[in-house]
């Protein structure tokens, strides 16, 4: 679900790309290697999710759309998992007027993560000291930046959140910069209104995840059968594209 983030994804010439705060990413589909890419989907949507529990329970603060998350979980008494499957879901709709596409990756996305989330916190308790907190914190960011690097090598589609952006970058002649930017911060606002948290790691996760997901997109680039190399993003993300 990296822009990865923000990334618009447009189509020219049958080659499809997300845009990266600049960057472009291709993510023209891979023929071949569908076992490996299965792999790391999945294996990449799991770990996003497991990853964000761990800066949950550093309480040192949590990606964007995840203060949301818990914001409406505080409100509703639903699970962050259950929201964040909601709030996919209801973006996932908004890409109707948008006309964007879904790909399996897309329909994944909603369905694994906050399972994947849930299933963390259930067995993950909260860090208490600030040691334990900040390596809690360090090691969700990081691992965060290597689900997204997974996810995004597969190319089956990208997020619900990402969609979004692009389809209204695409349909208001907006630059994806500017959409993302309106986007994420009226969903941490509100968020953070309605009791979710915002700190360091909020602010650590927004600088670092952009680098760490272009290291992580080289490590498991998938080889294009038909030339024996790999794709990978071209100059540096400044975000992730794999949004909860």
């Amino acid at each position: 679900m990296v822009d990865p983030a923000s990334h618009a994804s447009g189509c020219h010439e049958a080659v499809h790309y997300h845009h990266t705060g600049g960057h472009i990413l291709s993510t023209r589909p891979v023929h071949g290697h569908v076992a490996r890419r299965l792999f790391q989907l999945y294996g990449g949507l799991a770990l996003y999710g497991a990853s964000s529990a761990l800066l949950v329970r550093s309480g040192l603060g949590l990606e964007p759309w995840n203060v949301l998350h818990q914001g409406l979980s505080e409100r509703t008494g639903l699970s962050m998992g259950v929201v964040l499957t909601i709030v996919g879901a209801g973006v996932l709709l908004l890409w109707i007027p948008l006309r964007q596409r879904p790909g399996l990756g897309t329909v994944s996305n909603v369905l694994v993560i906050g399972a994947a989330m849930d299933a963390t916190l259930a067995v993950v308790p909260d860090a208490h000291g600030w040691t334990p907190r900040i390596a809690m914190m360090a090691s969700g960011i990081v691992l965060n930046g290597a689900a997204t690097g997974l996810y995004i090598a597969a190319r089956f589609g990208p997020g619900p959140r990402d969609g979004l952006m692009t389809g209204l970058n695409r349909r208001t002649g907006l630059s994806v910069r500017l959409v993302r930017t309106v986007l994420e911060i009226t969903v941490v606002a509100t968020g953070f209104v309605l009791g979710g948290t915002v700190g360091v790691g909020t602010l650590l996760y927004a600088l670092s995840i952009g680098p760490l997901a272009q290291v992580f997109l080289r490590v498991f680039a998938v080889p294009e059968p038909s030339q024996g190399g790999t794709v990978v993003a071209a100059g540096r993300p400044r975000r992730a594209i794999l949004r909860p």
